[in-house]
């Protein structure tokens, strides 16, 4: 328990520090990340723009991205969250820029399908790492930034989702070569 105590100490450091390093600049950017990752949208939206432009390559990355979206948010939003039950940051702690979701704060959804896609899909396309991987430390860094999630929080979400990008590619491997719809197309 003093463990715990002990990182919740660390996170509440860490966390004020960030908050101090708010600016309007950054305050407009970080909530317009944070809130085009809210459903995954921009994983889906960079997938479905690999999917079409990207040739087989890119709809391999990108079905093995989405893939292990699923798997990370299967464990990190139900399992994990419901294990924990974290509150949120305190008000008092953390003065929230966009509104406080309702689920518990461990783990870091937005930052487990992040992670997820980033992993997948760079594993299957490498080239889309340099990109991929600096939006997803940016998404999991805007939960702190605005105050709805602890540094650990974020950094427990990241390990949920490299655990299922990586799965992800596998999973996608699993799926016979008839059945993957477009994968077949000529190019």
């Amino acid at each position: 328990m003093s463990a715990w105590r002990g990182l919740q100490r660390l996170d509440e450091r860490v966390l004020t520090r960030c908050l101090q390093s708010r600016s309007p600049a950054r305050d407009r950017v970080l909530i317009t990340l944070t809130r085009t990752a809210n459903y995954s949208r921009l994983w889906l939206g960079i997938a479905l723009a690999l999917a079409l432009l990207g040739g087989r390559r890119g709809r391999r990355a990108a079905a093995s991205g989405l893939i292990a979206i699923a798997v990370a948010a299967a464990v990190a939003n139900i399992p994990a969250k419901l294990l924990w039950r974290r509150p949120r940051p305190a008000p008092t702690l953390a003065r929230t820029l966009i509104p406080v979701p309702r689920s518990k704060s461990f783990p870091s959804g937005h930052s487990a399908a992040a992670f997820a896609f980033a992993t997948a899909a760079s594993v299957d396309e490498p080239a889309l790492s340099p990109a991929l991987v600096p939006l997803a430390a940016a998404v999991a860094y805007s939960r702190v930034y605005t105050g709805v999630h602890y540094p650990s929080d974020v950094a427990a979400g990241a390990g949920i989702g490299l655990c299922a990008g990586a799965l992800g590619r596998y999973v996608r491997r699993l799926v016979p070569p008839s059945s993957r719809r477009g994968e077949g197309m000529a190019e």
